[in-house]
């Protein structure tokens, strides 16, 4: 006769529960529990052939992990099947997940995310691991689907779905900080490090802080591994200090880069410090970048304010109680900010919780964070409740002298200008009072009729006398140093610097206009002639010149920017040559021996020629049509030149350019 299970209910959502009452849920408790521990006493042959085999023992591991992980391990009660169910149900994830082939349900990310969020790092971390390395099935096929997706999302900016972003990352994070092996995953290549890099730029404080979250979480993970991966490690450090380089060299502000953010905010370069020098792999490369890293974080980031203690002062008042404590200030300020900075990171500690971690490491944070981090807490808080919150209540203080005592003096009594007004002596004509507007059937053209309040003509004249229309002062709207012109001459080297990084600006745009291929993400495209020359001319690696072209494909206004820079006209002209004839040359050449050619004879041609000219250096027969009004010679000249232009006119001059032409055309 073979053995048969009755199949498991799934785990009931949010909705379901609140409709059970207390005897329907605990009845459902003691089922999967007395189910589970069922499944769990098969030998192996048995629990093969029936657990794995059983379609419903799935559905319900996966719905009671996600569900516990949504809500807390708080929906399940506080009864001994509450905790019965929620250690079996970790024995049989763990049972499975532990044969040769596990069913893929349990291997996808979802599912290992939920289970070592609702369990501990200590109790999930090599269980994790060691599903990584079988041969058979793993859940790298569930990983590669999902790093495709949040590296398409993450480079896709605001035109992606950033709440189902946030979300995704959150939710991984979970496995990123249980399991090393799969922070190597996601930090393999540098796509998606990079794509953190450049979606942090988008303004939305949550998925800025998700994001450094993840990036802490990756690089801590290749350092917990067996063996650790340090070579990784320092490649992946050296690409954030050539992002932080590339952020600097920008429009924007320095300390507006993930790097800054992870640096300050985090304890990322201690805790590498520390266990590169715990390894003895600490090398004089990776000692480098770690301090080139420190030079980027921000001014004030880990100062922690100075403590403020709260002096107790005696005023002969309270409650008479048995209690003989003073009061004790549960939090200052500075304690207010310490937990608020470790609830950005931990939202689902309590400040209750947390202020015990800070008593726990003298306040300091990143110890805190680093513990919480390593699951490496004292076993008292440990096992300590993490949603705790601080009570508001405080212990009442007991008078120490109940002794009468003088009425201190009286506070001043504040004055103003209003004092001993009419209204103050009540001294105001009730003429004078009204509620809401005076007169409520008053028009605008009874207003502009009424002269009464209008001000004295004499007043007016008498201001507009004052005013000097003539004492205007310098206008300066086109000053150098005003309008942006002025160059930093006092600092030669800033100078420099800013020049070399124009050319390369100039050059990195003008490359993008004419062959965008060559900002490509492939190892073809960084061996070829177009990026060797890139590399060559600005000096910039791989990773600096891509991540430009990204944040330029990102970023219309830059676009514009550039292309108004760099392809505007200059202002420079090419030299046309000259086409005029010359003597010899067969050529025109107006401008040959000084402006004026030669004429028939050698002469000079133009105004006041030898001949007595026409015009106003002629001093023959013409006269001068411009001497003094009234000279007779003067006049004369005028009234011939009158007479002659109806027969002259232009007649001579189209003559004269009939025979110039002909002689250019049939020379000799």
């Amino acid at each position: 006769m073979s053995l048969t299970l009755p199949p498991f209910a799934p785990f009931p959502e949010a909705p379901w529960r609140q409709h059970m009452v207390p005897e329907e849920w605990e009845a459902c408790l003691s089922g999967w529990v007395a189910l589970a521990e069922a499944h769990l006493s098969l030998p192996d042959h048995d629990f093969l052939r029936l657990t794995v085999n059983d379609e419903s023992v799935g559905p319900f591991l996966i719905s009671f992990v996600r569900e516990t992980a949504s809500s807390g391990p708080s929906i399940l009660g506080s009864s001994q099947s509450a905790t019965s169910l929620f250690r079996t149900s970790f024995l049989l994830t763990a049972r499975l997940l532990r044969i040769p082939e596990t069913p893929p349900p349990f291997l996808q990310w979802e599912f290992l995310s939920d289970f070592c969020r609702v369990y501990s790092k200590k109790r999930t971390s090599s269980l994790i691991n060691a599903t990584f390395k079988k041969s058979k099935a793993t859940p790298e096929a569930s990983l590669q689907a999902l790093k495709k997706q949040l590296i398409v999302g993450l480079d896709s900016g605001m035109k992606g779905d950033l709440r189902l972003l946030e979300a995704r990352l959150k939710k991984i994070n979970h496995l990123i900080h249980v399991s090393t092996d799969t922070a190597v995953f996601f930090l393999a290549g540098s796509d998606f490090l990079d794509g953190l890099i450049s979606c942090y730029t988008i303004m939305n404080p949550p998925l800025r802080k998700t994001i450094i979250t993840t990036a802490y979480l990756c690089l801590v993970g290749l350092t917990e591994g067996e063996p650790p991966k340090f070579s990784m490690l320092t490649d992946q450090l050296y690409s954030l200090k050539a992002a932080a380089d590339a952020h600097k060299a920008g429009p924007t502000s320095a300390n507006d880069s993930m790097v800054s953010e992870l640096v300050t905010v985090t304890p990322i370069l201690k805790q590498l410090q520390h266990r590169l020098e715990a390894s003895g792999s600490s090398t004089s490369r990776v000692k480098s970048v770690i301090v080139a890293l420190e030079g980027y974080r921000k001014p004030g980031g880990n100062i922690r304010p100075k403590r403020l203690v709260r002096r107790k002062i005696d005023k002969g008042k309270g409650l008479m109680t048995e209690d003989n404590d003073d009061i004790q200030g549960q939090m200052h300020m500075h304690r207010m900010s310490q937990v608020s900075q470790i609830q950005d990171l931990f939202p689902d500690l309590g400040s209750g919780f947390i202020s015990k971690l800070l008593d726990e490491y003298n306040d300091d944070n990143e110890q805190v964070i680093a513990h919480l981090l390593e699951e490496s807490l004292p076993p008292h808080l440990a096992t300590a409740d993490r949603t705790e919150d601080l009570s508001p209540e405080t212990t009442r203080r007991k008078s120490r002298d109940l002794a009468p005592r003088s009425t201190p003096p009286q506070l001043p009594t504040r004055h103003n200008i209003y004092d001993d007004d009419e209204f103050d002596r009540l001294a105001v004509d009730t003429s004078n009072l009204h509620f809401g507007k005076r007169n409520p059937g008053k028009t605008a053209d009874d207003v502009l009729r009424d002269r009464s309040n209008a001000p004295n003509k004499a007043a007016i004249l008498s201001a507009l006398s004052a005013f000097d229309a003539d004492d205007d002062e310098r206008d300066d709207t086109y000053d150098a140093a005003d309008a942006g012109f002025a160059a930093n001459d006092g600092h030669p080297e800033d100078a420099d610097d800013q020049k070399r990084k124009d050319a390369s600006e100039e050059v990195l745009f003008r490359t993008y206009q004419s062959d965008p291929k060559s900002f490509d993400r492939d190892a073809g495209t960084r061996r070829s002639q177009a990026r060797n020359k890139l590399k060559q001319d600005t000096g910039m690696t791989d990773e600096a010149i891509e991540g430009w072209a990204v944040m330029l494909g990102r970023s219309p206004q830059q676009m514009k920017h550039l292309e108004a820079k760099y392809s505007a006209f200059s202002g420079d002209q090419p030299t046309l040559a000259p086409t005029a004839w010359r003597a010899g040359s067969g050529t025109e050449d107006s401008d040959a021996d000084g402006g004026a050619s030669g004429s028939r004879g050698g002469a000079p041609r133009g105004r006041g020629r030898g001949r007595g000219g026409r015009g106003r250096g002629g001093g023959g027969r013409g006269g001068n049509v411009a001497g003094p009004t009234g000279d007779k010679d003067t006049e004369q000249a005028r009234r011939r030149k009158e007479a002659n232009k109806g027969s002259s006119a232009n007649h001579n001059r189209r003559d004269a350019r009939a025979r110039k032409m002909g002689r250019g055309g049939l020379p000799g």
